[in-house]
């Protein structure tokens, strides 16, 4: 009896999930498994004197943890994903809070919870909840013919943001606050409140680095280095952009890069350009157009979705995974200034991991129930 249910229950999972899209998140786990081996063999063994398995064994086991949160929230009943969508995001956002306070600092600065077993990055985690939130007060109908709902949910986006600049990280600032403008403009928002918000923005960002240099400078820094090279340290850069020109269209081979040894955190930092030195140029676009087919996908759903809230939200996940990929690939190309922004499913970083299996979870539960009109 027991089997049978089990069985009815895979079977009818199986019908209605997007298998295009599941398929896609195996293939980057699987793929970041792969080349954390090669990236993080010679950190831990030469570098810090440790097992050369040490940081592949870490990453298999969050890799394992993430594809379970990814099943299990993909199998959920929406209604009840639905439900926890607001005590989820508060509990990320109140360990947000309490990084400054009981946070770990690394390298100046100060974004995780030491949990003893790994350190946790709440941003990592807050961001799927943030759009699911934002999404949350767009779609509220007691907010259906009133602008409130912009500015509330502006509000929303101004208190994770605050917590973010004081960590500091200028990175997921800026990824929340793009992702943020795409998904109210999905909403149906006016162009002369993305004009109104900008302006607030750019004042805000000038006021902190005008009153706060000494905790702010860094930003100066980063834009004077990336707009003149000669002005400032470009040796992370410099040395990415020499690592993909050696590695060329097919790469140096497996284990043959030097990137990992002279970039302290290239295994997260710079992920695309130390898999370009060892693969070459031509499996980075491979990378890159699997986040494009799933974002294809995702949008596809969108124009065949009646629920406005699913269809605001998974434009908002689609976003998010795009600026997240592109922002890394564009410091890595030196087409960006440096953000230490991570790869997601592929590079190193067990919050990382996490958290994109929680997008790729909420994905698949959204999309389970119309993936079979698109095959």
């Amino acid at each position: 009896m027991l089997e049978n249910s089990f069985k009815y229950q895979f079977t009818n999972y199986w019908r209605c999930i997007d298998k295009k899209i599941l398929f896609s998140f195996f293939v980057l786990f699987f793929l970041g498994l792969f080349f954390s081996f090669s990236s993080t063999s010679f950190l831990a063994g030469e570098r810090l004197n440790k097992d050369y398995y040490f940081f592949f064994t870490k990453h298999l086991i969050f890799t394992f943890i993430a594809i379970s949160v990814m099943i299990l929230i993909s199998v959920i009943k929406t209604e009840i994903s639905l439900k926890l969508i607001f005590p989820l995001f508060i509990i990320t956002f109140v360990l947000l809070a309490l990084v400054p306070i009981i946070g770990t600092e690394i390298k100046g600065a100060k974004r995780w919870i030491d949990l003893y077993f790994f350190r946790l990055q709440p941003i990592e985690i807050l961001k799927p909840f943030f759009i699911l939130m934002t999404v949350k007060i767009l779609t509220l109908e007691k907010f259906k013919n009133s602008q409130i709902k912009y500015l509330l949910s502006f509000i929303l986006l101004c208190s994770v943001i605050i917590l973010l600049i004081d960590q500091p990280d200028l990175g997921q600032s800026i990824l929340l606050t793009c992702t943020w403008v795409a998904t109210v403009f999905v909403s149906g928002v006016s162009l002369i409140y993305i004009f109104i918000f900008f302006l607030i923005f750019l004042s805000s960002l000038s006021s902190l680095l005008f009153f706060f240099p000494e905790k702010f400078g860094y930003i100066i820094n980063r834009l004077v280095t990336f707009f003149d090279p000669s002005q400032g340290d470009k040796f992370q850069l410099s040395s990415a952009i020499d690592a993909i020109k050696l590695g060329g269209l097919t790469g140096q081979g497996m284990g043959e890069g030097i990137l990992k040894e002279r970039v302290p955190e290239a295994h997260t930092d710079y992920f695309i350009a130390v898999i370009s030195e060892e693969y070459g140029s031509l499996v980075s676009i491979f990378i890159l157009t699997i986040f494009l087919y799933i974002s294809f996908r995702i949008v596809k759903n969108c124009l065949n979705q009646d629920n406005k809230f699913f269809k605001i939200a998974l434009s908002g996940f689609a976003t998010l995974l795009i600026f997240q990929t592109f922002i890394h690939a564009g410091v890595n190309t030196n087409l960006l200034p440096a953000t230490g922004m991570t790869l997601p499913f592929l590079s190193y970083g067990g919050s990382s991991l996490i958290g994109s299996a929680i997008l790729a979870g909420l994905v698949l539960n959204y999309t389970r129930n119309k993936s079979y009109l698109y095959d």
